[in-house]
């Protein structure tokens, strides 16, 4: 049988997604921008998929823009935020352990003169709610911090950073980069108290080339791109309707949370007690982070190496992010751990297609690979 463990990096697509994406490609096909009949019935569409991320996410349709994926939205988030509040202060407070899309805006904006705060990370990989707290200051102008962390799993305080803001009289606003907690755990962005949030299609079972920011109402970004008045101009261009209509799908298709994550609990459990039980396999993740996601390392054995061998048997697992491929682990240095732990790290992550014969492939493989590659 074939084991898909990389659902971090994208999943399968679920069926309802699926006719969606044909449905708009077959029949509602117009430009929504349009004002005859064939754009309006695709307008009337996109309200209608905007409305239903807005329900996924308890927040108004307004508040939604719709843009190419989560580094887009992230982009948007930080450099937007940035380019608006430019003259209220300069300082940028985020973590060590970001998607390289935050971080790599972070390092662009540093080179440009702005005091950019990267937080370190306990052994778990969570950031420290004091070291959070001395940081922001009256010239903060934006916290951006992810909500679960895309390597380990760890789930970071984001609920303590609007008290931290008001505290400080920090003019800044709180961005979140919800990729990997959407459509796993509830998000919902006024009950978090961010002022931004981001949230992706690929990784809930949709379509790639969608994503979208959750900008609150109220709250002024720049744009970061320029051209027409879609997306009220924050991210002009025509939509890309059959993946915003996938996208729109599979948040509707989620199901119930709580039932969701006591199943991949269990999963995650039967994972670590089959690790556990081998002998030179160290777990990364903390026991409390989010079940879909578990990090382990085999010292001695490189993760190219690894991957190749259970590629072989058809059990599909990652090294770490995606879009940070053939790179060290910024996220595993933070934590403080061995470089050959680092240099052997994989990442398998689960979604609610996942079944119990896939874990056990995976441990299987696994075994094989250590009995196999070790000995020579």
């Amino acid at each position: 049988m074939e084991a898909y463990l990389d659902n971090s990096a994208t999943t399968p697509v679920c069926t309802e997604a699926v006719q969606a994406v044909l449905q708009e490609l077959n029949v509602i096909w117009g430009n929504p921008s349009s004002m005859h009949r064939v754009g309006l019935q695709a307008e009337h569409l996109l309200n209608q998929n905007r409305a239903a991320l807005a329900a996924g996410l308890s927040c108004s349709p307004g508040e939604i823009i719709f843009t190419s994926g989560g580094t887009e939205a992230n982009n948007l988030a930080v450099l937007g935020t940035v380019m608006a509040r430019a003259r209220q202060g300069c300082r940028i407070v985020t973590s060590s352990v970001e998607h390289s899309s935050i971080a790599e805006c972070c390092a662009e904006l540093a080179r440009r003169g702005y005091d950019v705060v990267y937080l370190g990370v306990d052994h778990t990989g969570r950031v420290k709610e004091e070291d959070l707290a001395a940081a922001i200051n009256k010239q903060t102008i934006l916290v951006s911090l992810m909500a679960v962390n895309n390597e380990v799993g760890t789930v970071q305080p984001i609920d303590v950073i609007r008290r931290m803001v008001r505290q400080a009289g920090a003019p800044a606003l709180i961005h979140c980069d919800a990729v990997q907690a959407f459509g796993k755990l509830p998000v919902h962005p006024q009950r978090l108290g961010v002022d931004l949030l981001t949230v992706s299609s690929h990784k809930i079972h949709g379509p790639k080339g969608a994503g979208a920011l959750y900008v609150r109402n109220g709250v002024k970004i720049s744009p970061i791109m320029y051209g027409g008045t879609q997306e009220k101009r924050l991210r002009p261009g025509t939509e890309c309707m059959p993946a915003v209509s996938g996208f729109a799908a599979a948040v509707a298709a989620i199901p119930d949370h709580t039932q969701t994550l006591n199943y991949v609990a269990e999963l995650r459990d039967r994972l670590v007690a089959g690790l556990q039980a081998m002998p030179g396999v160290f777990i990364n993740s903390p026991p409390d982070a989010l079940p879909y996601l578990t990090n382990i390392s085999v010292p001695g054995l490189p993760s190219e190496v690894m991957i190749n061998f259970l590629t072989e048997r058809n059990v599909h697992v990652s090294s770490g992010s995606a879009c940070a491929k053939n790179s060290k682990s910024r996220v595993l240095q933070a934590m403080g751990l061995p470089d050959s732990y680092v240099t052997s790290a994989l990442r398998i992550s689960l979604s609610r297609m996942t079944t119990w014969q896939e874990i056990d492939a995976f441990l299987y493989a696994l075994g094989e690979a250590m009995a196999t590659l070790l000995r020579r």
